[in-house]
This record gives structure tokens, C-alpha cells and sequence, in this order.
């Protein structure tokens, strides 16, 4: 297989899962948030959880806590990728 394929194969592995794993994370503290609230004796607890979750996701949405999500993924996705670029690069100088 040639380099440019194994570098290719290799950055789109590595921007879908630095995409999922914040997106998977900040979902499950939300969810988590909101399924606890049916308990009865943490429901304020729960509602206070998911609103400070949502301002933070709004943050970086534009009053959007899903678009914010969705940027923080891309984000992490981007600096993933320029982590994965770097760390070919370096394996391709040194073993050659």
C-alpha cells in the first residue's frame, strides 16, 4: 500500500474518533443530567447540571448548545488531525 493511502486512511481515523470522543462525552454528561433529573430527590440538582451544561455548549455556538457541540468536535477533530499530520511526518524522518 502506498504512503500517501496508509497517511489518508490514517487522518480519517483519526478526525471521526477526535470527533467522537468530545461529542460522546459532553452527550453523556447531558443525557446523564437529564435522566437523573427523574429522580426525585436530585431533580434541582439535575436541572441546575444541565442548564450550566447548556450556557457552556451555547458558549461556543452562538446560544446553540448543539451547534457549540458540534464545533467543539470539529475542533478537537482539526487539532487531531494536525497531531496525526505531525506524527507521520516524524515516523517518515526518522525511519528514513
Amino acid at each position: 500500500m502506498s504512503i500517501l493511502l496508509i497517511f489518508l486512511r490514517s487522518l480519517l481515523l483519526t478526525s471521526v474518533l477526535s470527533f467522537l470522543a468530545p461529542s460522546l462525552v459532553f452527550g453523556l454528561i447531558w443525557m446523564s443530567l437529564g435522566v437523573s433529573g427523574r429522580i426525585p430527590g436530585l431533580a434541582a440538582l439535575s436541572q441546575t447540571g444541565v442548564t450550566q451544561v447548556q450556557s457552556f455548549l451555547a458558549t461556543f455556538g452562538s446560544g446553540q448548545p448543539l451547534e457549540g457541540l458540534l464545533v467543539i468536535g470539529i475542533a478537537c477533530s482539526f487539532v487531531g488531525m494536525l497531531f496525526d499530520s505531525y506524527a507521520f511526518y516524524r515516523d517518515q524522518i526518522l525511519h528514513s
